[in-house]
């Protein structure tokens, strides 16, 4: 008896709390790793959880709602709700897995209760963030292009301005996001693929689950844009415009350090500048009742317009990349629909199916 309690005493130290704390963050990695969610994805899991313990310097378990309200309150507050929203995700999510796997462990060697500091009164409501997008009409978006690209030869920095607007176009003709296209590298393109070519992005994950690879679509109109990039405008960018792994729309700035290594690729322009850059363009060139356009914008409108121009819904959700077609469905909130129309091809689809039978 003496003997077990010396054991009790010694598990029960600070230093076993902690050790355990590390062994519940790599098993709840691991846990997550083989329910299939990607590295980067797993990395983020956690981090918010290593973030508010380390700034009170206590195991998860010993952390209370109200250390948690001081923290988002105070230092950890985020410029927007739904960052936070997202951080308090994670870790109510992590908490769950604590209770389930570790609860009964935690209580007897330390005499702490695990419950999440995510409670009814501080959990996070998601306030509409997003709302309703209304992408401009067909007419809108083909006037908004045109006049952009009648303006281009006037441009200050003319490969800058045709590398910002073959960047818009691509996502409204194909639906990709924003830091999808901003990842695309040259050796990603597949012109022999499909009828018209495509390229390789790195999309979301259905559920959270991490990047996965998927082909995005070019159409006519999309090869015939990005060859005339790629052949014309390319190669006037700091880089070799030759190696599979530069980016297909390089930033037009070398970071000292990259310029100091003499590196055969530039690195890739990110998503803020190439949304700045629309926005820019869109005040200039746009007109309608839409104000200002933004990149998840232009994947609303490919959505939208393909569907009013007859694509049917599942072929829309291959467009887009989604998993599931209810969320291709909340894309498509502003299509103007023909109910009338569509039953009257529906049924002479079902006489001619008749006929041909007969």
């Amino acid at each position: 008896m003496l003997t077990l309690q010396r054991r009790a005493s010694e598990s029960s130290s600070p230093e076993a709390e902690r050790d355990l704390y590390q062994d519940t963050l790599a098993e709840y990695c691991w846990a997550r790793d083989v329910a299939g969610l990607a590295p980067r994805t797993l990395q983020a899991l956690v981090q918010p959880v290593v973030e508010v313990c380390s700034f009170y310097d206590v195991v998860p378990w010993r952390l209370t709602s109200r250390d948690l309200d001081r923290y988002f309150a105070g230092p950890g507050k985020a410029g927007k709700h739904s960052t936070m929203r997202a951080k308090a995700t994670k870790i109510d999510g992590y908490f769950a897995f604590l209770e389930q796997r570790y609860a009964g462990e935690i209580m007897r060697r330390f005499g702490a209760t695990v419950e999440s500091p995510i409670d009814a009164f501080n959990r996070p409501r998601h306030r509409g963030d997003f709302g309703l997008r209304i992408p401009p009409s067909v007419r809108e978006t083909a006037d908004f292009f045109a006049s952009w690209r009648d303006a281009l030869p006037a441009a200050r920095k003319y490969p800058v301005a045709v590398r910002n607007y073959v960047m818009s176009k691509l996502t409204y003709i194909s639906g990709v996001r924003a830091a999808e296209l901003c990842a695309v590298r040259l050796g990603d393109i597949h012109w022999e693929h499909g009828q018209w070519g495509r390229f390789l992005v790195h999309g979301k994950g259905a559920r959270g689950s991490g990047p996965r690879e998927r082909e995005a679509f070019l159409f006519a109109e999309g090869r015939e844009l990005l060859w005339w990039f790629i052949e014309e405008i390319r190669g006037e960018f700091h880089d070799d415009p030759s190696d599979p792994h530069a980016p297909l729309f390089p930033s037009e700035r070398l970071p000292k350090s990259v310029a100091d290594l003499n590196m055969p690729t530039a690195p890739p322009v990110g998503p803020d500048t190439f949304r700045r850059a629309l926005k820019i363009a869109s005040r200039e060139h746009l007109s309608g009742s839409v104000d200002h356009l933004f990149p998840h914008l232009l994947r609303h409108a490919c959505a939208t317009h393909n569907y009013e121009a007859g694509m049917p819904l599942w072929d829309i959700q291959v467009l887009l990349g989604h998993t599931w077609a209810t969320t291709t469905v909340g894309y498509l909130a502003t299509a103007k629909g023909d109910p009338e129309r569509r039953s009257l091809e529906s049924s002479r689809r079902a006489v001619r199916r008749l006929s041909g039978e007969s």
